[in-house]
């Protein structure tokens, strides 16, 4: 880890949570005349890449939308080689994670994952489990629509059972019932590859991010491109609502 993490400025705050749309693998591989599995392999080393900026530079929190409900419709083939993918990174990032400090976390319908997958992913969740330096929580078998329903549904079980009252339900506790329980919503929200469109991605939790989007394909985006991103992100006024003199006095 390098001793010298960045170039930022000092002056404003590191977004303390950071929720990235890996997208580009595809078009980075078809520009190249390659195999998609190729550019899902190079996704891989820019995910790397961003983990251990992140850790270096002090993101308490990063998301990371690895693989949507979606993309279960993609071929069988590309779903197979995603799996593999992502089985061989569990098991050679767990050594890093653990030097570094960093807790992995995952976020969906992990239960649809291959049985392998799941079992490498919760042996590495264990592992980390105490760590502390950085939360890296990966969104797998995940949908942001799927996520709000089954939130609801629970909530209207515990009413059913007594357990709440409709009046208790605030948007506070709803987000007690999300995958991201516990957790602070993002501060910055990252696309790459240039589309303009949030793809059922923490719809509920980036109701206040700042929104950035890039044209780097996602295995083009390392180190350079995310202190970029961090850069623009300290150049918002973030006001949740209120005018700049509201939220500079409730700040004084």
């Amino acid at each position: 880890m390098s001793s010298n993490p960045t170039s930022l400025p000092k002056s404003k705050e590191l977004p303390h949570h950071i929720a990235i749309i890996m997208d580009g693998n595809g078009r980075w591989a078809k520009k190249r005349a390659l195999n998609r599995i190729k550019g899902h392999q190079e996704g891989a080393e820019s995910v790397r890449v961003i983990v251990r900026a992140c850790r270096e530079i002090g993101v308490k929190i990063l998301t990371l939308y690895a693989f949507s409900t979606e993309n279960w419709r993609r071929p069988q083939y590309e779903i197979k080689s995603l799996m593999a993918l992502l089985k061989r990174f569990l098991k050679s990032e767990r050594q890093e994670m653990l030097e570094n400090n960093i807790r992995l976390n995952a976020i969906g319908q992990i239960e649809r994952l291959p049985e392998d997958v799941q079992a490498v992913l919760n042996e590495t969740i264990a592992a980390t489990q105490h760590n502390r330096g950085m939360l890296l929580n990966l969104a797998l078998s995940y949908g942001s629509r799927d996520e709000i329903v089954e939130a609801a549904q629970k909530v209207a079980l515990d009413v059913q059972k007594g357990a709440l009252e409709p009046g208790d339900i605030t948007p506070g506790l709803f987000s007690e019932y999300l995958y991201t329980k516990g957790m602070p919503d993002p501060d910055l929200l990252i696309r790459t590859s240039g589309e303009i469109r949030i793809s059922n991605f923490l719809l509920w939790q980036i109701a206040y991010s700042e929104i950035y989007v890039t044209d780097p394909l996602w295995p083009d985006f390392r180190k350079e491109a995310l202190l970029e991103a961090i850069r623009d992100y300290r150049t918002r006024e973030r006001r949740f609502g209120m005018t700049g003199e509201q939220k500079a006095k409730s700040c004084t």
